[in-house]
């Protein structure tokens, strides 16, 4: 693979220009997926925030849940953010009954887990894997993982309700997602780790 990877941006809803420049930032290139061609040419994905029903739902409706559920299997990388974890867990707490994943990552994340849209904030995390400063992290209307799998490294956690241990981001083997947006803050480093995990399976 050459040190540019092409790396697709689920273009359904969400901040998708946000995960375009934070990625070209760090050395990708970048196309936006709509259609079950444009998972052909593409290194990796991102599935970026949104509403996960909505999203759910259109990736039905346009054919591409299934190859989504089909490339994930074959080993492409995929990183989700708030709704893109969801997306990508394979157990959904507090879903619609018909709301579908593509899965793959081994965790049960719980939806709208820190409240209303009104409830959004800001906090600094620690995140060992993209180095010692501490990364400002955006919650707004986020989930949060309920509980991983044994195969799954938590990256961060959070303090929530004076309870300690609140899991906000986890890597599962090419697999990435965080609870919360860096695609707003202008830190790269996880999207960042993101394309070095892209590049690690060529």
């Amino acid at each position: 693979m050459t040190s540019s990877p092409l790396i697709g941006v689920l273009a359904l809803q969400g901040d998708v220009k946000e995960h375009e420049l934070a990625l070209e930032a760090v050395g990708a290139h970048t196309t936006r997926v709509r259609a079950v061609e444009d998972l052909k040419a593409i290194d990796g994905l991102v599935i970026p925030g949104g509403e996960s029903t909505t999203m759910s739902n259109l990736a039905i409706r346009m054919g591409l849940l299934e190859p989504l559920r089909a490339v994930s299997s074959a080993g492409m990388p995929m990183y989700g953010s708030c709704a893109g974890m969801i997306m990508l867990a394979n157990t959904v707490i507090d879903a619609r009954p018909d709301q579908q994943t593509i899965g793959g990552l081994d965790v049960t994340v719980r939806r709208n887990a820190f409240g209303r849209q009104i409830d959004s904030f800001e906090i600094d995390l620690e995140i060992p894997a993209v180095g010692e400063l501490p990364f400002r992290a955006v919650f707004i209307r986020a989930p949060l993982v309920e509980s991983p799998g044994p195969g799954v490294e938590v990256l961060s956690t959070l303090r929530r309700g004076g309870a300690a241990g609140t899991i906000v981001a986890v890597r599962q083997g090419v697999r990435l997602a965080t609870s919360f947006h860096p695609e707003l803050t202008g830190d790269t480093r996880i999207h960042d780790l993101f394309v070095q995990i892209v590049r690690q399976c060529s």
